[in-house]
């Protein structure tokens, strides 16, 4: 027959698992957070009352911040050649993003509008760039939004006539 461990082994051994599990909720938590990273864009959700897809760029403003703020992406069937981006807080589209030409049109204050047929197309500077993070004060750029994660602007093939 074994002997019976003391209370004091046990305690011991307990905090020993406690402490590693800890550890590797906090790896798990961290790596997410970095596969994450300060930026990133979420899915596309389609709206039909509208005829528009949207996306959500979430950001963080610093490093540091806790959480993420969004702006919305918007991708119009219609026009495809543009991912409009629109700042909910504001309620204005501030920019789009040329897939064709790969570059980013930033707004002036002045032609930043609630509605996209109230900005004219000749306020959109030549593509450029990408902004810096929104809110941010370090220079970091946005990304780019994938082209290959766009949705499919075409009818399925077994779609109702």
């Amino acid at each position: 027959m074994s002997p019976r461990p003391n209370r004091r082994t046990v305690v011991f051994g307990l905090l020993i698992l406690f402490t590693v599990g800890m550890g590797a909720v906090a790896t798990d938590q961290a790596s997410a957070s970095y596969l994450r990273g300060r930026h990133y864009y979420s899915g596309w959700s389609y709206q039909p009352r509208s005829s528009y897809y949207y996306s959500y760029y979430y950001y963080k403003p610093y490093s540091s911040y806790s959480g993420y703020k969004h702006h919305y992406c918007v991708y119009y069937p219609t026009r495809t050649r543009y991912v409009y981006y629109y700042n909910p807080v504001r309620r204005v589209y501030w920019g789009r993003y040329d897939l064709k030409e790969k570059g980013y049109s930033l707004l002036a204050e002045k032609d930043r509008k609630e509605k996209l047929d109230d900005i004219p197309e000749d306020a959109f500077p030549e593509p450029g760039k990408m902004p810096e993070i929104p809110d941010s004060e370090d220079g970091e750029r946005m990304l780019p939004i994938d082209p290959s994660s766009l949705p499919s602007t075409e009818d399925p093939k077994d779609a109702p006539k």
